[in-house]
């Protein structure tokens, strides 16, 4: 069974509709919902990998696969992979990847993916690469 949760924290300075739009830029989510606490939490889900058909093509426009590989690889964690994106590159269309929140200074949106085969996710999203170029484009796997 697929899951993705996608969470990003709405700062008292910004804007809640620039934060779902930093979000939608790169996560096509079907149900979405604001949570209160310290801050309050932008949570989007959905249950197909298609949602993340966005993120998959702008790595390839942005040309930034081995990069996105090694975070991504690095992310994998069980039957969960976890990586986080700069929130304010994200608005402006940019992924730019962090390795911690505080990389981010408005705090990263962070992606949590539950699949099967992760490994099968990775390499659909960030196939490796020579020269640039990827070696292979698998088709996205089965949810």
């Amino acid at each position: 069974m697929t899951r993705i949760v996608v969470t990003a924290e709405i700062r008292p300075s910004e804007d809640e509709d620039k934060v779902k739009v930093a979000v939608a830029n790169f996560f096509s989510f079907k149900t979405s919902r604001v949570e209160e606490g310290k801050y309050r939490l932008f949570v989007a889900e959905s249950d197909t990998l298609s949602s993340l058909s966005k993120f998959h093509r702008a790595l390839r426009e942005e040309r930034i696969l081995d990069a996105a590989r090694k975070y991504l690889r690095r992310g994998v964690e069980g039957d969960r992979l976890q990586f986080m994106i700069h929130k304010q590159a994200a608005y402006v269309g940019k992924i730019t990847f962090v390795d911690s929140e505080s990389e981010s200074p408005l705090g990263p949106i962070t992606y949590t993916v539950f699949h099967r085969d992760l490994e099968a996710v990775v390499d659909w999203l960030a196939p490796r690469t020579s020269r640039g170029r990827p070696l292979w484009d698998n088709p996205m796997p089965e949810d």
